[in-house]
């Protein structure tokens, strides 16, 4: 069974999914399944990751814009793919290192998640994007 999660992204950072990724659950009739999540483009991610404190959001943003620095900053002469601005190829760089699936089990038609973990899309461009994420179960 396929389906599709539209997310519109209001700009870089972490973007929390898991409710609609549960809502898209319910009433699937998935017993015990496996939820497979795929991001359908370059240039942002999926993660698991904490969800109670906003700090940890806070503080990959921080770590993934030290490590992939946009193109006009300092050092960062040796980039050529700028055809859509300095943010182009270092959102490409995190997409590169961080996932665009994510597997989750699901048992009595829940996702098994941990007590803090929740679904994210990773926004890795300056500017909102429309998003596509594939939903699979079985």
């Amino acid at each position: 069974m396929h389906g599709r999660l539209e997310v519109r992204t209001t700009g870089p950072g972490l973007h929390e999914i898991t409710g609609a990724v549960a809502e898209w659950l319910a009433g699937r009739g998935a017993d015990d399944a496996v939820l497979t999540l795929f991001l359908r483009h370059t240039s942002a991610s999926l993660l698991i990751q904490e969800n109670a404190d906003p700090d940890v959001r806070a503080d990959l943003a921080t770590f993934f814009r030290r490590f992939a620095p946009h193109a006009d900053m300092p050092g960062m002469g040796w980039i050529t793919h700028r055809s859509e601005g300095p943010d182009d190829m270092p959102a490409h760089i995190r997409a590169a290192v961080l996932p665009v699936m994510l597997t989750v089990p699901v048992s009595s038609g829940r996702m098994l998640l941990g007590t803090w973990q929740g679904i994210f899309l990773f926004e890795h461009r300056d500017r909102p994007h429309r998003r596509e994420v594939v939903l699979t179960l079985r």
